[in-house]
């Protein structure tokens, strides 16, 4: 029996209708990892024992017809930024390589609270910093498709691990990408919702840059739906969290209205994308027209925001490192502490036109969807490279700035708009290619239907690589 590739939200229903218990998924899990994870180093970290008595006591509980929660069984991967009771969440970095901790982030806590089991940390580099998950600590993570290719990052060992059939759901966090950007390298569904529909913390500090948010990795929609309806609502230790949806996002699913005026923006005014990339993603944007939508193509653009983004994520990497600074800077990288020291000189003065641009932004996305429904650009502007990175520097002979090889994906965390990759097929050296669902600010709702509806008429869970 393997149950490697299948959806959370199948196990889920088979788990409740007693086809499979809890004991015999763990089981099934630990043994794939055991197989598979040496080779791709998404899991840093198992609790393996610990696994198998929860899994024990939940098919007892489900034996005696108890009732139980929506994930019940359900083996969980978790991000190693984000906490989890009796684990170290080292967030890839040497001076927290002890760092035990007591309690449950918000999100873990939820997952766990609906049925959800935790295998394992998942790798990223040191504090989430880059878009390929390398670091000192745990070593490079690689994509399932190809090993020799990075999975993306920072979210990148939960992407490996679900697409590399360990686990069926993994948390990740994205502040610039990091959900979207391992979801398109490794052909995996990733939402970056709305900011602040998921509860982030409990933090020591508040977030200035508000850009950070936490989600889903998954093989499905329906499951990143499922995972949505067990974590979203209002946490009093988050001020910036949003009440809970009156709706289940799994309940309405399948219900995207028809006609919908969609636009496509094939670079936002600014960026570039390697051809083989384009491909796939003209051919998932014309699925949208098969449905029966209206897709234009948008001849305008965004500010390009690239240059402000960094000052103010990095407000919140020098709120979590300033402290060890002055006593382990040499177990830092390099390129992080530097980061933090010139994060220590930022004055208002110079933050005040880095929020002027960032509102600017917002205006004009707010303009863009008075007049349509749906927003489509491609995920990543190039298939993964190398494992070990660093990020390309030029696509298809044209240097392009550092961010530009993550053009489309930090533009929404400044807006906080809701946004998804989904699958959009396989470059011809058979990597995969994601295309960006982007909806208005609030409508998580929106963009998992159109994600859902894609999801049909280009099913992408039957074909996994290594699939066993």
């Amino acid at each position: 029996m393997s149950i490697s590739h299948e959806p959370a939200w199948r196990l889920a229903a088979r788990i409740a209708k007693k086809e499979i218990s809890p004991l015999e998924v763990m089981r099934d899990t630990l043994d794939r990892i055991d197989r598979v994870n040496p080779g791709l180093n998404a899991f840093v970290s198992l609790r393996p024992e610990a696994a198998m008595a929860e899994a024990r006591a939940l098919t007892e509980k489900v034996a005696a017809g108890k009732p139980v929660g929506p994930l019940a069984g359900v083996p969980l991967g978790v991000k190693d930024l984000e906490d989890t009771a009796g684990m170290v969440t080292s967030y890839g970095s040497l001076p927290f390589k002890d760092n035990l901790v007591q309690a449950d982030s918000i999100q873990v806590a939820r997952l766990k609270a609906a049925g959800a089991i935790v295998v394992g940390k998942t790798n990223t580099p040191e504090f989430g910093f880059t878009g390929f998950t390398k670091n000192r600590l745990h070593g490079t993570t690689r994509n399932p498709w190809n090993p020799e290719r990075t999975p993306g990052g920072s979210s990148g060992g939960s992407a490996a691990a679900v697409a590399g059939g360990m686990v069926p759901l993994c948390t990740g966090s994205d502040a610039g990408g990091s959900i979207r950007i391992p979801a398109s390298y490794s052909g995996c569904f990733g939402l970056k919702p709305s900011f602040g529909r998921i509860p982030v913390g409990p933090s020591p500090f508040l977030s200035y840059s508000a850009m950070i948010v936490m989600g889903p990795l998954t093989r499905t929609v329906i499951d990143a739906a499922l995972y949505m309806d067990c974590v979203a609502g209002y946490h009093p230790a988050d001020p910036h969290s949003l009440p809970k949806p009156p709706t289940s996002y799994q309940a309405c699913i399948d219900e995207l209205p028809k006609r919908l005026k969609i636009v496509f923006s094939p670079d936002l005014g600014y960026a570039r994308v390697q051809p083989e990339v384009m491909a796939c993603v003209e051919r998932a944007v014309h699925a949208f027209e098969e449905m029966g939508h209206r897709v234009e193509r948008w001849a305008g653009s965004l500010p390009d925001t690239g240059d402000v983004w960094t000052p103010l994520i990095c407000t919140d990497i020098y709120a979590q490192l300033c402290d060890v600074m002055e006593t382990k800077r040499s177990e830092i990288g390099r390129t992080l502490a530097d980061v933090v020291d010139r994060t220590r000189g930022l004055t208002v003065a110079e933050i005040t036109p880095i929020q002027q641009l960032r509102a600017r932004l917002n205006r004009k996305l707010a303009a863009l969807f008075e007049e349509f429904d749906i927003l489509l650009t491609p995920t990543m502007p190039t298939e993964a490279f190398a494992a070990g990175g660093p990020p390309p520097a030029e696509i298809d002979g044209h240097p392009i700035p550092l961010l530009g090889a993550v053009a489309f994906t930090y533009p929404f965390n400044l807006s906080g708009h809701p946004a998804a990759s989904v699958p959009a097929g396989l470059t011809p050296s058979g990597l995969p290619v994601g295309v960006q669902i982007i909806a208005p600010r609030h409508r998580d709702d929106r963009v998992l239907q159109a994600a859902r509806a894609y999801e049909k008429i280009r099913p992408w869970n039957d074909s996994w690589p290594g699939q066993v």
